[in-house]
């Protein structure tokens, strides 16, 4: 086939020798058929709400490589000892059982635009009428000097849930006893969660009970961030003098690492870590490059129908977005899904749209029980998604609302892998 601008080989994508052989569709005719690249808040929320709302109008099938879906959301409740892997673990059975989504287990390597496929790195191609993809967050290459993917093992990234997550885990519980960890925290915008400051105080917690002589030093290339009052009173409250965080004015944006040395150089000084948590710059999955949706690293989208700005018959959720005012969380990818599911729907069958609307939530956990939040309510304008009001835990609140905003997280995470698993 003669290669053009929107017909695009993936490269840089590996599959995994046991997965099974995919499910590949007829030529398109009959019902109408959404092709969804990638299982997790946005993309598996997107398939299960088609899938159910459209009496069997429409043939959904998931392009997802991994089996079992591991949270990022939660996962530094995991490295601090608050959760079980299991408990962060979901399976795609439900979807295809109970809604009838063909969940495909395999990378999607190219999208060609013009044909409306999308190739698979097992071999074979899906058709679609509609495309949506919710790949998540790569890395920019190089922005972290000495570090790039073949060295995640000896600095993990862990901002991909599953063995990173685990990896890291592991490697702060086998500190030495008064031993460095060092995160080299990531430029705006970043994917959060599992944000980067509430790693810290998960991994703060464990080493408090553990090893209490050990330091814990962030390089940060950003002159603040998200809650971080809050934080900062935590960490003085829970971790004092354990935890040291590096501005830009102090040399935080000017770091690079040795992984085989485990060195970290921050602005000429070489930091000796035990653990060294790599967060690189970030940009859209790489599919949507492949695909030629992108621009300046992110995929803008219309905020009414999360269109691509880029292609029509495409819609983009989640992490990989340039959309405007949201962050890039879970909670932001569901009520994304929601969106374009409804926007699919009506542009296939003809069933009615309703006005744009969003919302927003992102937790954190600094210690036991003490629980934090910030959100926000959103809508869409021609421009942007708009933020149209939000709120924030203050700084000095007493213990019994931290511990019932903390138990709110938790009901939401049950609430939300429900919505996005059935």
């Amino acid at each position: 086939m003669k290669l053009n601008r929107r017909t695009f080989v993936g490269t840089g994508f590996a599959a995994a020798s046991t997965l099974t052989a995919p499910t590949v569709h007829a030529a398109s005719h009959g019902k109408p058929k959404v092709v969804v690249v990638g299982g997790g808040a946005g993309g598996a929320t997107a398939a299960r709400y088609i899938a159910k709302d459209s009496n069997g109008e429409i043939d959904v099938t998931l392009i997802e490589p991994s089996r079992s879906y591991y949270t990022c959301f939660f996962s530094n409740l995991y490295i601090g000892g608050f959760r079980d892997l299991e408990s962060i673990e979901h399976s795609y059975g439900t979807l295809a059982s109970d809604y009838g989504v063909n969940v495909v287990h395999d990378w999607a390597v190219g999208v060609d635009r013009d044909a409306k496929t999308v190739s698979l790195a097992g071999g074979g191609s899906v058709p679609y009428d509609r495309l949506i993809l919710s790949p998540g967050i790569d890395f920019v290459d190089g922005s972290v000097p000495g570090w790039d993917v073949s060295a995640q093992n000896a600095m993990p990234h862990a901002y991909k849930g599953g063995s990173q997550t685990e990896l890291l885990k592991a490697q702060v519980e086998a500190m030495p006893e008064g031993g460095t960890y060092v995160m080299v925290a990531p430029p705006n915008p970043y994917r959060c969660p599992p944000g980067p400051y509430e790693r810290i105080s998960m991994v703060a917690h464990v080493l408090k009970a553990s090893n209490p002589t050990a330091k814990i030093i962030i390089a940060d290339p950003k002159a603040n961030y998200s809650k971080q009052a809050l934080f900062e009173e935590g960490w003085q409250k829970h971790y004092t003098g354990m935890i040291e965080r590096i501005g830009p004015d102090f040399g935080g944006k000017n770091v690079s690492v040795d992984p085989a040395a485990m060195t970290v150089d921050i602005d000429g000084e070489v930091v000796k870590a035990d653990v060294v948590n790599v967060i690189p710059a970030q940009k859209a999955g790489l599919i949507c490059e492949a695909a030629g949706l992108t621009e300046n690293n992110w995929a803008p989208v219309d905020g009414h129908t999360m269109q691509s700005r880029l292609d029509e018959n495409i819609h983009i959720l989640g992490d990989a977005t340039n959309q405007g005012d949201m962050p890039k969380s879970a909670f932001s990818a569901n009520s994304q899904a929601k969106v374009a599911a409804m926007a699919v729907r009506g542009a296939l069958t003809g069933s009615r749209v309703f006005p744009a609307k969003f919302s927003n939530t992102c937790w954190s956990l600094i210690d036991t029980e003490d629980g934090v939040k910030v959100g926000a309510t959103y809508e869409a304008t021609d421009e942007k998604i708009a933020k149209v009001d939000g709120f924030i835990s203050q700084t000095g609140e007493d213990a019994a609302l931290r511990k019932v905003t903390f138990e709110e997280s938790v009901g939401w995470y049950e609430g939300i892998t429900a919505d996005m698993f059935g």
